[in-house]
């Protein structure tokens, strides 16, 4: 299955939040959508690094990225954040991007590498024009400690009602969705055996939302 078709990804601007894989799904549906003939274009409200083998305009001024994206159907806009390698938002509004293209395709959030998070009050950073927000966790989380596993993991032990030493669960991770509610579709990312596969259907039996998993390392996704 189609990783676009799975989330129902619709035009106009689309927010990825969470932890487990946000860059790679953001381009892993870029590259799908453009496949397709769509203008996607890939930014960020937090800060990404570059996406490998895609054109990643510096700081474009907004001629020069509606120019861009007639002749190219995928790219990443943003600007330099100083000593880090990596890029932050570009100061064009996302109307305006939205108007340039058919798709555009945000990371809204940081888990410093962790494959589960809580939500501080700032976060995530989701665009008020954004139609839907899809939240990425990865599958290797579940069976470790918080602390380890999660980003803010004081938090994610406090929304669960469990201890940051206890291990993160598929009931730790429902409880911490249901508590935060700032999602509307789930993608289970890392889920590859099938040990992770019922790992991935606990998980989806205890969320009311629309969930999908699957690998984006080996491009296979599937309905939970």
């Amino acid at each position: 299955m189609r990783l676009s078709r799975l989330l129902a990804i619709r035009t106009g601007v689309t927010a990825v939040i969470g932890g487990g894989g946000k860059t790679a799904l953001l381009q892993t549906l870029g590259e799908e959508l453009a496949s397709g003939g769509a203008r996607v274009l890939l930014c960020t409200t937090t800060k990404i690094f570059p996406f490998k083998g895609l054109p990643n305009l510096i700081c474009p001024r907004e001629e020069t990225l509606e120019a861009a994206l007639k002749s190219r159907r995928l790219l990443c806009a943003g600007a330099p954040v100083p000593g880090t390698g990596k890029l932050t938002g570009v100061e064009i509004p996302f109307s305006r991007l939205a108007a340039m293209a058919d798709y555009v395709l945000v990371e809204a959030d940081g888990a410093a590498g962790r494959p589960l998070k809580a939500h501080a009050p700032h976060e995530p950073v989701i665009p008020p024009e954004a139609n839907q927000t899809v939240l990425v966790a990865g599958v290797s989380g579940f069976g470790r400690p918080i602390q380890e596993a999660a980003h803010r993991p004081a938090l994610y032990a406090r929304l669960a009602g469990v201890l940051e030493e206890d291990a993160a669960t598929p009931e730790t991770q429902a409880s911490v969705l249901l508590a935060e509610k700032v999602h509307d579709r789930v993608f289970l990312n890392q889920t590859e055996s099938a040990g992770e596969r019922r790992l991935a259907a606990a998980l989806a039996a205890r969320l009311p939302c629309p969930t999908g998993a699957g690998s984006l390392l080996r491009k296979e996704f599937f309905s939970c």
